[in-house]
């Protein structure tokens, strides 16, 4: 039975790691792994992914209340908790921001404002630069 259980684990991490670069739902992961042929339950899939943000293989997000939490296979990358993360509201994909910039802000939030920003927490909305460009080669209507 054991065995069983560390197949799942295997089966959701390689989920997880083939989708690194977009936050997933934990629906968004269990349609990911039946389109692999590898359907879990739902309780199972949430407590394997419990597991994973216990020993720090996967990072939880939690946008607000109203939304699900997103799931992101960080390895035991700690440093993705040290930086500002973009995401795309058209496509999902998720941007690692580690810049002078952005470390400067989060100073100038501690030191000028006493609020320490949660960087694991930080996501920025926008459009990536392959919406925006498929957006921009789109005909407009109306104007021909």
């Amino acid at each position: 039975m054991q065995e069983y259980k560390t197949r799942q684990k295997e089966i959701l991490l390689e989920c997880l790691n083939n989708n690194k670069h977009i936050h997933m739902t934990a629906s968004d992961i269990s349609d990911k792994l039946r389109a692999m042929g590898h359907p879990l339950g739902m309780s199972t899939v949430y407590r394997q992914l419990d597991k994973l943000v216990a020993v720090g293989l996967v990072r939880k997000y939690i946008i607000d209340e109203n939304s699900s939490a997103c799931y992101q296979y960080v390895g035991d990358k700690e440093q993705c908790s040290e930086h500002f993360h973009l995401k795309c509201s058209n496509c999902g994909k998720l941007i690692h921001v580690d810049c002078s910039l952005m470390r400067q802000i989060a100073c100038h939030m501690r030191e000028s404002h006493d609020f320490e920003v949660d960087l694991s927490r930080t996501l920025l909305y926008g459009t990536c630069r392959e919406c925006a460009l498929k957006r921009n080669d789109k005909p407009s209507g109306g104007d021909a």
